[in-house]
């Protein structure tokens, strides 16, 4: 008996010993760590995130042995790109940390990526956002992309400019709540300026499209190939009401972002991203030297009228570049810090996001907004999030560089088609010019 109490109580010194090898922390305050990261906040402003990682640094990473150093800013239409030039450059190191979407991931290879998976517990999963953690699935159910933050698309206005505006014209801020309405005020706008500004810059004019197609109970319309079924007939009325309104100079694809045209004057309204409003100032400054204040609105994305109400759900997530089991810890133990609920909240309410964490969206209501800006950007962020169904963006490979290629060729066909209108020419004729070039894109 003493033999096999002796045994027993061997096995567990063993097993022991063992568990606690294996949870063992290999980081270590006198011997740091140094992670790189890529991110795509604030690539035109000072960046939040900069501030975020300054604060780690000082506290939760210096303790524990981990410093994370920003080496590139880009946008998130271009990360993936520069991520694969990255891979596939012997010369460049691949940053440790970098933010991207899910088809960005897959491109590099799931074998190349830290699972999330591994790094965080179900029960730890479980306070984040369902659909936002699904986006950043692989199929095979590895956690390649995990959310820090989700963006939709909304319109902002210049409200000084709209009120001038809606006295003239009696358009309303309601009137906008449509596709309908949206276009016709981009009609009326236009004859109001004699012809000489737009009324909108789209920044993702597709996606617009795509949810305008669903909205009117348009089927799948992608090919096996990850492009479009140009013989839908559902998605193609959708392009050609956005192509017509186009082809008349109503609304343009914007120059890349459009906080910069509707900040000097160029527009009165910018469609895009939530997050858009980290760059928009309070003054309008106009060609001519004028300027007046910005009083931004933010009013929800257009819906189709009678239609079930549909909102993008977009925006990066953080991703692992997988190398030594060290930098995997130093990376869940930023990543860790980063989600942390009260963290989360402070950051996406001071970019335009939306939180990741269940039940944080509830808590944006006792946010006390020193912008007013912001405050409107969360009125109509909570709108959208209470009677909108959101969809999760496409995760095609090539995707968005072909995406890309289209809206160049939009920006060069803007300059001529609202010309060659005026002078006559068949607007339903110009707008199927602007789907042939949609069509060549393969």
């Amino acid at each position: 008996m003493k033999k096999q109490g002796y045994a027993i109580l061997m096995a567990f010194i063993l097993i022991f010993a063992l568990t606690g090898c294996g949870n063992k922390s290999l980081l270590s305050a006198k011997e740091p760590v140094e992670l790189t990261m890529w991110h795509v906040y604030g690539e035109q402003a000072g960046s939040p995130m900069d501030t975020l990682v300054e604060e780690f640094n000082r506290t939760e990473g210096k303790e524990k042995g981990v410093r994370v150093k920003v080496t590139e800013l880009s946008s998130a239409a271009k990360i993936g790109g520069f991520l694969l030039e990255t891979q596939g450059d012997s010369a460049q190191e691949m940053p440790d940390l970098f933010t991207c979407h899910i088809g960005d991931a897959i491109a590099l290879g799931e074998d190349n990526l830290l699972d999330w998976n591994d790094w965080f517990t179900e029960q730890e999963q479980s306070e984040f956002v369902s659909g936002f953690l699904a986006d950043g699935k692989a199929d095979d159910g590895s956690l390649l992309v995990f959310p820090l933050s989700k963006s939709t698309q909304l319109l902002m206005l210049n409200g000084t400019g709209f009120a001038r505006f809606s006295a003239a014209t009696g358009v309303t801020y309601d009137d906008l709540s449509t596709w309908e309405g949206f276009y016709d005020a981009a009609g009326k706008f236009y004859d109001w300026t004699n012809g000489t500004e737009p009324f909108c810059a789209m920044d993702y004019p597709i996606r617009a499209v795509e949810l305008n197609a669903l909205e009117h109970g348009a089927e799948d319309f992608y090919t096996e190939d990850g492009w479009y079924d140009f013989d839908n007939a559902v998605f193609k009325e959708s392009w050609m009401q956005f192509a017509r309104a186009l082809a008349q100079g109503h609304i343009v694809v914007s120059d890349l972002y459009s906080n910069t045209q509707v900040m000097t004057g160029e527009v009165l309204s910018g469609l895009g991203s939530s997050a858009a409003i980290l760059y928009y100032n309070d003054t309008v400054t106009y060609e001519d030297g004028r300027s007046e204040p910005m009083d931004l609105q933010v009013v929800p994305m257009p819906m189709t009228a009678g239609a079930e109400p549909l909102m993008t759900q977009a925006g990066v997530g953080l991703c692992a570049y997988k190398t030594t089991e060290q930098k995997a810890e130093a990376a869940s133990l930023f990543a860790h810090w980063l989600t942390e609920k009260q963290r989360n909240l402070d950051f996406v309410t001071s970019t335009g996001y939306m939180p990741v964490r269940n039940g944080a969206f509830d808590s944006i209501d006792e946010v006390e907004f020193a912008d007013p800006g912001y405050a409107n950007l969360y009125a109509a962020l909570k709108t959208m999030q209470e009677t909108y169904t959101p969809l999760a963006e496409v995760r095609f490979t090539d995707y968005y560089s072909r995406v890309h290629t289209l809206y160049d060729g939009l920006r060069q066909m803007q300059q001529e088609l609202p010309r060659r209108a005026a002078a006559g020419e068949d607007v339903e004729a110009l707008a199927e010019e602007t789907w042939a070039l949609f069509r060549s894109i393969q």
